[in-house]
Parts: C-alpha cells; structure tokens; sequence
C-alpha cells in the first residue's frame, strides 16, 4: 500500500516538525527540576508551549535566515527587490489569490500589474518559500546568456517536473542537459527542418478533417484532436463519433491535464502534498500517457535491435529513431519524448491557435498574394502573434549559488542580490514596443520599429528562449507553421470566429471588456490560459468557407519559399 502524498511529505520532515515542540518539552522539564527554579507547569500549559514552539521556530529561523541575505547583499553592493503580500501569516491571502488568477483571470496579469509598480523586479514568500520575480531585461540576459553557468532549473523544479517530464531536457541541468540536447541535435538539421512531405501529409488530414465538419455545417475547434461537435449538439449524435474515445484524444486529454497539474504543483513549490494530502493527482493521467506512449518507444527500441526501419526511405529516419541511436533504455526515450511533446506539439499548436484567432480577429491583416512572394509578411505574422500570446510566457532558474543581477543601463538603482528561485517574464510593455505596444500589427517587424526596438534589444522578443538553452527547433517550428498556414489560406476563406459554438466559461468574461487597463483583455472573445504553455480554453472554434478552385491554386507558384 502506497502513503498517499501528505502522509509522506510529513514523514519526510518529521524530525524538523518534532524538534522545536521536544525541545520545549525538555526545557519546561529541567526549569522544573529542583536543579533550577522547581516551578510547576500544569498538562495544559505545557501542551500549549508545546504547540507553540513549532511556529516560533519557524518564525526565528525565517527571520535568521533573512537577516543572512540582508548581510550578504550588503557586502556585495546589492539589494533585495521590493517585497509583496499581504497581513495573513505566510501571505496566504495572495496566495489564495494568485490561484484564483491562475484559474479564472486573464494570463500573467496580477504579475503584469505588480512589475510595472516596482520598476520590473519583485520578491514574493509564500508560507517558507521565497521566489523573485523579474521582468527586467538586463536580468533575463544574465540568466539566459552572460551568467548561464550561474543558473539552473534547480532541485525544485527538477522535483516538480519529473512526474510529468522525468529526467528530460527541460528539467535536466549540467551534463545531464548536455547529454539530451545532444540525443536531439541531429534531428534538426536541414534534411528534417525542410522535410516538406512530412509536413504536407499531416496538413492534409488536418484539413480534411475541417471540411468535413464544415461541409455537416457544424463550426470546427481548431484546437482539437479529432474535431469533436461544438457543446451544443446532441450528445448522442457526438458520441456516436467515437471521437472522445479515441486513444490519441485520451492521451492529449490526459498529457494536458498532467501539465496543468504541474503548473498548480509549481505554484506551491516542495508543499505541493499538502494541497494533495490523500491522494496523488498526476497518476491517473499520467497512466494514460503512459500506456499511449509505451509501447511505441518499446517498438523503436525492438526495431533498432532488429536492425531495420518501417519507414519507406531509409536514409529519412523519424526523431524517435534519432534518440534511439543515442541510447536504448526506455526510460530515458520516454522522458525525452514527453519533453519534446511539450517543445514541439504543444508550442506550435498553441501558435498556430493564436494566429487563426488573430486572423479570424484581423481579416485585414490577412496575407495576400504578394505578401507570399519572399514570405516575409507571413513570418512577421506568426512574430507578432509570438509576442502577444508567447506559447511558453514564463520561465524559471535557480542560482547555484548566491549572485547577484545587474541593474538596468543608466539606472541608479543598486544591482539586485538573488538568493534562490527566479521566475522570469517579459510583458507587451510600451516601454519596450512602443505605444501600440497591445495592438495587433505585424508590420512592426517589418516596418523602422523593428530597428527602434527589435534589433537594440533583442532579449525583448524570446519566445524560443535564448543563450545556451534556445530551442533547437525554431526553424523547425517556423517551416511546420508557415507551412500549414499555407495549406490553410489555400483551401479555406472567410475565416470567422463561432462565438455561438464556443462553450460559455471559454469565452471572455463580460467584465474583460470593462476593463480599461488592458486594451488587449478588452477585446478578447476567448479566454486565453496557461499551464506549462499558453492555450485557449475548450478551443478556437471556428467557421471558414472552402476557396474556390481558382483562390485555391493562388499560392502554389511561392508554395516552397521559405
């Protein structure tokens, strides 16, 4: 039988949770004894100096232990950021807040509002666990580039991340990290990056999908596996689909809310148990994942060991037959798969999402014909969606050691001294795009802004990371979305949103649209969230008009160009 997850964080920790009320114990009984003042202390009053003496430790030790930091900045020239909360002991209340945001308010906007009160940089505890929050420029290039050796993904995150990640890239550091960028390396080359074919083949069964939910006259939900029916159909009708039950849609289901509960874990940091205190909530969903992905990395590594390929080409090998040649033990292939399911399948979908939403929002930024002759339009399409839905819009690092941040250039103020657990974000800031910095216009990496803003500071726009840990499939990621972008504008027109097909909790809150703070929230119609990426919630549904013959060939010529 298996401690549920409270039990165990509890017995883990027992020794420090028994020490204070014991050693209060033994002191009420020596200042009893006749050695010292022989004074009497009733059962009830010791047991209340008992109970107490758990939080005063606490209290003494969280104090001891900023007064250390305090000391250390000083000596080093630097400060703490400003610290926020609330009167509740241990900022309970904002922490209870913070999870409501998380779960119902619009994505990094409690974060968004407090940064741009204290010059970008912050300090938040909750209960015992201190984390700093940046937005400044100058600390995501520390930490992503000029101090990359400083910082870490670090024992918490690695704790948090394992049940769904494992050992996998992004919670791997140090040679470790080394050893799976190095399993996934050769599959990024320009062989694979412009496999066309690949691409084409897997647009296609995309796109047959939508036509033939369109052509039933149902609107489509472009997020989706299997293209379920909007909310409002029969429910009869819907099942008798089998799409709900299909493995491939269980197992996205499943992979989905793994992510959404490590999002939640990441919330609490090593307390997560006492939020699950019964029972763990990753393991039913990541059964599924499990049981999905499994016996296709067992099949590759037999494959391997057999010495021959499914595949019709076989000098054209797939990325699990790249990691395979690097090593056959199946944990390690699983982890990776799972960690690149969340690089690759999760951060384009939920870009490609994006940009269908903006242009279903923006038909007349809609590429033209010319746009398509160098491609340059398109790209600053899929941009300028990057920077105002980024798929992955927070990251986190850990000092391995005391350091500190550079303050910003020009600034007076004193560099910042970071102890421990850095969370990083970079905000739509108007400072930093300019004044239509919440708008939708791609021409802005196109047009003398690129070079007012862009190209000075380039750590502004890092939606495929930076520094030693930037995606190894960027280009990768821009070939597959360009491409099925493509595909999409050849075959359909009209693009639209269903507003009536969207479930109602998925659509905005009618309260975004009173919101004069945030131009951006204001005009949304769906409700934008995030777990370990940034999705939409039940989906973008959508209706489009199938292109006549004549608009369907129109971009056939410039089809390749990339």
């Amino acid at each position: 039988m298996e401690l549920p997850p409270g039990i165990i964080f509890l017995l883990q920790r027992s020794h420090k949770i028994a020490l204070p009320p014991a050693f209060t114990y033994v002191a009420a009984r020596v200042l009893a004894s006749d050695y010292f003042y022989d004074f009497q202390l009733s059962w009830w009053t010791l047991s209340a100096a008992m109970l107490a003496g758990l939080p005063l430790a606490l209290t003494i030790s969280v104090a001891w232990v900023e007064l250390s930091i305090k000391l250390d900045a000083a000596r080093r020239g630097a400060v703490m950021p400003p610290r926020t909360g609330d009167w509740t002991p241990g900022n309970i209340l904002s922490l209870i807040n913070a999870m409501k945001s998380f779960s119902n308010g619009y994505p990094g906007e409690m974060l968004e509002k407090t940064c741009a009160n204290i010059n970008g940089c912050l300090q938040q505890s909750y209960t015992i666990r201190r984390q700093i929050i940046t937005a400044e420029l100058e600390h995501m290039k520390a930490m992503l580039a000029t101090q990359f050796d400083v910082f870490e993904k670090g024992s918490e995150t690695r704790e948090l991340i394992y049940p769904l990640l494992g050992t996998g890239v992004f919670a791997a550091d140090g040679d470790l990290w080394k050893f799976h960028r190095s399993m996934t390396r050769p599959y990024f080359t320009r062989e694979h990056i412009g496999d066309f074919d690949n691409f084409d083949r897997h647009a296609e069964d995309a796109i047959s999908q939508l036509k033939r939910r369109l052509r039933e006259g149902y609107p489509a939900d472009f997020q989706a596996s299997g293209l379920p029916y909007p909310y409002y159909v029969n429910a009869g009708r819907a099942a008798g689909t089998k799409t709900y039950e299909h493995p491939a849609l269980r197992f996205v289901n499943a992979f989905s809310e793994a992510q959404m509960i490590t999002a939640q874990r990441m919330r609490f940091g090593s307390s997560w148990p006492l939020q699950e205190f019964w029972y763990d909530t990753m393991k039913e969903p990541m059964k599924i994942v499990h049981r999905f992905g499994d016996p296709i990395v067992a099949e590759a590594i037999k494959r391997k060991r057999e010495g021959r390929s499914d595949l019709e080409e076989k000098d054209d090998e797939t990325l699990l037959e790249n990691l395979v040649n690097s090593t056959e033990d199946h944990i390690t292939l699983r982890d990776e798969i799972m960690s690149l399911l969340v690089a690759g399948r999760d951060t384009t979908a939920s870009t490609l999402t994006f940009v269908v939403y903006m242009l279903a929002e923006h038909p007349e930024r809609r590429p033209t014909y010319d746009d398509f002759r160098d491609m340059k339009y398109l790209r600053a399409v899929i941009n300028e969606t990057l920077r105002l839905y980024p798929p992955v819009p927070f990251n986190m690092r850990t000092p391995n050691a005391p350091t500190v941040l550079p303050s910003s250039p020009g600034s007076e103020d004193k560099p910042i001294y970071i102890p421990a657990y850095t969370r990083y974000t970079c905000f739509d800031r108007e400072d930093l795009w300019g004044p239509d910095a919440l708008e939708f216009d791609p021409d802005r990496f196109l047009d003398h802004r690129l070079h007012k803003y862009l190209t000075p500071n380039p750590f502004i726009f890092i939606p495929f990371n930076a520094g030693p840990r930037i995606c190894l499939g960027q280009q990768f990621a821009y070939h597959e979305t360009s491409f099925f972008l493509v595909k999409l504008l050849q075959h359909f027109s009209d693009i639209s949103l269903a507003t009536d097909a969207q479930p109602p909790e998925s659509r905005a809150p009618v309260e975004w649209a009173e919101d004069a703070t945030n131009p951006r929230k204001q005009r949304e119609k769906i409700r934008p969230k995030s777990h370990l990426t940034m999705y939409i919630q039940d989906g973008l549904w959508v209706t489009m008009e199938e292109a006549k013959d004549l608009q369907s060939q129109i971009f056939t010529s410039e089809f390749y160009i990339f």
